[in-house]
């Protein structure tokens, strides 16, 4: 019995698709911070259809067009996810001429979705940074009062 298009796969379903081994899975996953499948219990990786694309994405720009790592990393600096789901979907890439946005845009929206903080995470972080503006500013005064 196959899987569907949405379901989740497992990480050697993942190598399987993408036509690597599950040790680049691993590997990449601590090269790209972008790369994050969802852990079960006992650390068990499971790859949403999202993940799953820019997968392809990261493995075209190595494997086919020669990328190396830290220019894959400052493509997604510069671009975001789009230039990777681009690359999955052997798009052209232009910065001026837009390709095939509807497709791609929906891809990373599910895509940033899929990486969504909870609740909880969420008011942390902003409890965190309420307290860094605070000490911004704090340290603000204390350099111009100085």
């Amino acid at each position: 019995m196959t899987k569907g298009p949405e379901a989740f796969r497992t990480i050697s379903e993942a190598a399987d698709e993408l036509g690597v081994p599950q040790h680049v899975l691993r590997f990449w996953e601590t090269k790209f911070s972008f790369i994050r499948p969802m852990k079960r219990a006992g650390g068990r990786r499971f790859y949403r259809p999202q993940d799953l694309t820019v997968l392809k994405g990261v493995r075209a720009l190595l494997h086919e067009d020669g990328y190396t790592i830290k220019g894959v990393q400052r493509l997604h600096k510069e671009h975001g996810v789009k230039r990777l789901l681009a690359a999955a979907q052997g798009e052209p890439w232009s910065e001026t001429q837009p390709f095939d946005e509807g497709v791609i845009d929906q891809a990373a929206e599910a895509a940033l979705e899929s990486h969504a903080l909870d609740e909880t995470a969420e008011e942390r972080l902003r409890e965190a940074l309420s307290a860094l503006e605070a000490a911004k500013i704090r340290l603000s005064r204390a350099l111009s009062d100085g």
